[in-house]
């Protein structure tokens, strides 16, 4: 094996890793976990057949997730204020406003983490607006016409 193999055969399978890791803390913080975690498994599946075989069901489950959330007007509705209220936070973390007057701890506390947390709800918002517009592109019409529940 030569040495330009091995060292992109380590880095993308660090990289897959750190998609994982990434998308299993995004399930619970903001961000696309399910999408994070399959794009890591996309990854660690070119070398590992567990990996190939756990990517399968997840691909499964996210195409379902893409069409479930255009299936109806209100489902669009709902994530498309999902995508603003991202985005409008993102932009407040940033502006940095002084804290209310009715904040109850020191203003140290109001809106923590700075730049960095507003870029990454900016960047979430962004990543949601993409995949919202990509699932109603393509799977708006094959959940219309599914008979199933």
């Amino acid at each position: 094996m030569s040495t330009t193999r091995a060292v992109r055969r380590i880095l993308l399978e660090i990289l897959g890793w750190l998609l994982v890791l990434g998308g299993m803390a995004a399930l619970v913080l903001p961000g696309p976990g399910l999408l994070l975690i399959v794009a890591g498994l996309a990854l660690l599946s070119q070398q590992y057949t567990w990996a190939e075989r756990r990517l399968e069901p997840l691909k499964k489950r996210a195409l379902e997730a893409a069409a479930d959330n255009v299936a109806s007007p209100p489902r669009i509705a709902v994530s498309a204020l999902g995508v603003l209220v991202l985005l409008g936070l993102g932009v407040l973390w940033c502006v940095r406003p002084d804290a209310p007057g009715w904040w109850p701890a020191d203003d140290k506390w109001w809106l923590v983490g700075g730049w960095g947390a507003g870029v990454s709800l900016m960047v979430s918002g962004g990543v949601a607006l993409v995949l919202l517009v990509y699932s109603y592109r393509n799977f708006r019409d094959i959940k219309a016409h599914d008979p199933t529940p």
